[in-house]
């Protein structure tokens, strides 16, 4: 701190020399970049959260239920061959719990084997609290499911939010973020977040397309299993900053 006051003050009164004016500006690039990505984080889980919040009045009063009903049914008269259908039970079960169960333990393992402890404990936390999260709003929505005949796949929870949208929202995007964490090269750090995304994006889809949830269910999925992915993103960059939680460059050291 007392080393970026002399900083600060050499910067307006002309005593800096040129190397450290180059490690001011070092300086100021960092902090701007860890508070632009903390204002960024914390918008997300705002925005999240509403989106959640605004979910759960639409669905409550009734008001998303014509449009649910419409897109369900569009689903039911738009099939599609079959192994289009046999493909989206195959997406599907990636967002259930055994799945989901056999990449957690994969990716702890993972981080474990790389003596990346700290960042498999952080994980082990995010999969077990969003668990608890989901089951929780599940019990007390209570909200029933497009009609028996109406479903392609085997369900016996309620039906608000998607699970499988939210687990695989929670799991693979905070593994994407922990793994981005702790890996080298921007275009890599990339490929994860985004094979994430996409993972999440289809799971979610094929929910509704097995007509086993209502739209809005997914969203609703989506939008509390991003915000709980980024808080932990949010506590994971915070732990790092205090050697808690490895980085790149710490987990390289043997």
């Amino acid at each position: 701190m007392a080393q970026r006051a002399r900083l600060w003050f050499g910067w307006f009164d002309g005593t800096l020399s040129d190397a450290m004016r180059r490690e001011f500006v070092d300086v100021l690039r960092t902090l701007a970049t860890r508070h632009a990505l903390t204002l960024l984080a914390v918008l997300a889980v705002v925005l999240g959260v509403w989106a959640f919040v605004s979910l759960i009045d639409t669905v409550s009063e009734g008001h998303s239920q014509k449009f649910d009903e419409r897109v369900i049914h569009w689903c039911v008269a738009h099939p599609g061959p079959q192994w289009l259908q046999d493909s989206g039970r195959d997406i599907t079960a990636l967002g259930g719990v055994t799945v989901i169960a056999m990449v957690t333990a994969a990716a702890v393992g993972f981080l474990l084997i790389s003596r990346k402890r700290g960042a498999a404990a952080l994980l082990v936390v995010a999969v077990l609290g969003g668990l608890l999260i989901s089951g929780l709003i599940k019990h007390f929505m209570h909200r029933d499911r497009p009609p028996r005949d109406l479903q392609e796949a085997y369900v016996f929870t309620h039906s608000f939010p998607s699970g499988h949208s939210m687990l695989s929202a929670i799991i693979y995007l905070t593994i994407g973020a922990l793994l981005a964490q702790v890996t080298r090269g921007r275009w890599l750090k990339l490929y994860l977040i985004a094979l994430a995304l996409l993972l999440t994006f289809l799971v979610g889809l094929s929910r509704v397309y097995l007509r086993v949830h209502w739209p809005t269910d997914v969203l609703a999925g989506w939008s509390a299993g991003l915000t709980w992915a980024i808080l932990c993103l949010v506590v994971a960059r915070q732990l790092q900053h205090r050697g808690a939680v490895e980085t790149e460059e710490t987990s390289a050291k043997p």
